[in-house]
């Protein structure tokens, strides 16, 4: 099948998996991770109408950035894991920070925006799990507290939501816990005392389990595989 034809497919089964917990599903984004895909094949998802990407690393996205330059409204997020010293870099390339996991982070990437006079949206990235592998603030870590109260003060990083990347497991259903656990911490979130950060985001889900995603609350789905297909093995 086509890159247009996997697309169609996949907006069919969000509408579906909408339509089953009584959502809309013109409120949930259909993001196109876009690791290791060559630009003339990230155009083609753009022709069929996506216009959310995500790139895993700052240096693939600077190596792709001018060949795609064109895609006027196209939107670029770092979905992946960014060192601190490479703030300015990712400030500069991406339309949005999907994975703060710290205070100097955030305070790196408000520093690198606030030289452009741009607000850069930011989700912060939740370890829902134990796997070691996974990145993010772990769920019983003082940090979410530190940089929820921090982000207050930043006045060109707007915190907007919470992401997740649970472990992978071969049934979709056994990552509903982890969807479930991200979406009733944000609930916990009391933002009368937050007016700067909004919780309106949650991104969770992806190829094989966004349909469950989506039941527990997503709000943006991060597909790649289903779109592109297999990645190439490193």
């Amino acid at each position: 099948m086509s890159i247009a034809e996997n697309i169609a497919g996949i907006r069919a089964h969000i509408a579906s998996a909408a339509a089953r917990v009584k959502r809309d599903p013109s409120q949930i984004t259909l993001m196109a991770v876009t690791k290791t895909v060559e630009p003339d094949r990230i155009r083609q998802a753009y022709e069929a109408g996506l216009r959310v990407f995500g790139e895993n690393r700052v240096q693939e996205f600077a190596e792709k950035q001018e060949a795609l330059r064109d895609l006027k409204d196209a939107e670029w997020h770092l979905i992946g894991h960014l060192q601190s010293n490479k703030a300015k870099k990712a400030a500069e390339a991406f339309h949005a920070i999907d994975s703060v996991d710290s205070l100097r982070l955030a305070e790196r990437l408000n520093d690198a925006a606030k030289q452009s006079g741009n607000t850069l949206p930011a989700l912060i990235e939740i370890k829902v799990s134990d796997e070691e592998s996974k990145a993010g603030i772990a769920m019983d870590s003082p940090e979410l507290e530190t940089l929820l109260i921090g982000a207050e003060k930043l006045d060109h990083l707007k915190i907007r939501g919470l992401m997740t990347v649970p472990p992978f497991t071969e049934d979709p259903e056994g990552a509903r816990p982890f969807f479930r656990t991200l979406r009733d911490l944000r609930d916990t979130i009391d933002l009368r005392r937050l007016p700067n950060v909004s919780m309106d985001t949650l991104s969770m889900g992806m190829s094989h389990d966004f349909e469950v995603a989506i039941e527990e609350g997503s709000t943006c789905v991060r597909v790649g595989s289903a779109i592109f297909g297999s990645r190439p093995k490193p």
